[in-house]
């Protein structure tokens, strides 16, 4: 289904457009209109399925529908791990471009002062873990008293990481009647239980995650230390044959890294995620896309927009720690009946996210005997 059949209002649709995106994941479709009704909702769908768009969405209509005169926070979403809070702010970045609404993601680790400062600015959606949320409450800078739209994200990685109480803390501070979406990769007898107590008359939604790779990709992995991976992607992209390379790394900054360290190798590339602007974005894709560009660095989330049929080569240049972003991945390459070729760059501390990907994906890739 396309995302213009789901009801979503112009601005969001044209930033969704402005994205790359044009047809909504399993888990979109069936979710957002739920959302959208004002139903509590349970979501069984791993990370890599198009989880956050499915709540980020409907969220940002609903707020915009009902405006408020004073700034409070309106939407809280509980989330697990600082990584997962900074990439759901992402998604709430790009799809709220054309609103005036206001979001902020909070996270322990770092100083609090810059937090404080957002959030007595005023912020409409709040993204937080839990920790730093209960600190922050209770200094007084935070109050829950006008949440209308309450989600937990990874409820079971939540709960394995004993943040059970301070969910239940969190819990009895926020409005009764409210709307409450609960997301979950799995949903053992605990976590339904659970999830049992907090929603009301939901919508359940399961969606089988994504594990199979299309039999066009050839694939195979380099085991390099992360100091040679730079000398590593320069000696593969200096093959004159492959024509179009996507190169993967799991953050911003790396991406920006890497495309500077490449240019001064005379390998002409950009990057694409979520800090460049719409225009810059755009235009990294189209360069790329006319082979302009040779090489495209980019983050998980900005990548989930490129569509190009004819895209020969994809490396992983760090490997994903979800296993079913690899398979998304390299999903880009070998589609329409196209071969493709994904290479993965697989150091010591990476050894375990391998070998998660292939139980995943049910098989062991080749090594390849890097020379030089």
């Amino acid at each position: 289904m396309n995302f213009k059949d789901l009801n979503i209002i112009t601005p969001i649709l044209k930033a969704v457009n402005n994205a790359g995106y044009t047809k909504a994941t399993e888990i979109q479709y069936q979710t957002i209109p739920h959302i959208l009704n004002g139903s509590d909702v349970i979501g069984c769908a791993q990370t890599g399925t198009g989880k956050t768009a499915s709540f980020a969405i409907p969220i940002l209509q609903l707020l915009d529908k009902k405006p408020v005169e004073k700034k409070a926070i309106r939407t809280l979403i509980l989330t697990p791990t600082r990584e997962l809070a900074i990439q759901i702010s992402e998604n709430f970045e790009i799809y709220g471009t054309y609103l005036t609404l206001k979001h902020l993601a909070i996270f322990g680790g770092v100083p609090q002062g810059k937090q404080i400062a957002a959030l007595n600015k005023g912020v409409d959606i709040l993204i937080a873990t839990p920790g730093r949320l209960l600190d922050l409450m209770a200094q007084g800078v935070i109050k829950l008293t006008q949440i209308e739209i309450l989600v937990l994200d990874e409820a079971d990685r939540m709960l394995d990481m004993g943040f059970v109480n301070d969910v239940k803390k969190i819990l009895t501070k926020v409005p009764v009647k409210r709307q409450t979406l609960f997301f979950s990769a799995t949903m053992p007898a605990e976590i339904r239980k659970f999830s049992q107590t907090i929603l009301s008359n939901p919508k359940e939604i399961n969606v089988t995650p994504v594990s199979s790779t299309a039999q066009t990709i050839k694939q195979s992995v380099y085991f390099v230390e992360k100091a040679e991976k730079l000398d590593l992607l320069i000696h593969i992209l200096k093959d004159q044959t492959i024509n179009r390379s996507l190169v993967f790394a799991r953050t911003k900054h790396g991406a920006d890294k890497l495309v500077k360290k490449l240019l001064k190798s005379g390998i002409h590339a950009a990057a694409i995620h979520g800090n460049k602007s719409q225009n810059a974005r755009q235009k990294a894709l189209d360069d790329f896309k006319s082979s302009k560009i040779r090489v495209l660095i980019a983050t998980d989330i900005a990548a989930r927009g490129i569509d190009i049929d004819e895209l020969p080569h994809v490396i992983n240049y760090e490997l994903p720690n979800v296993p079913e972003t690899y398979v998304h991945r390299i999903g880009r390459t070998g589609r329409a009946g196209y071969e493709g070729v994904a290479v993965s760059f697989c150091d010591t501390d990476e050894k375990k996210d391998l070998k998660n990907i292939q139980k995943l994906i049910g098989f062991n890739m080749p090594i390849v005997q890097q020379s030089i």
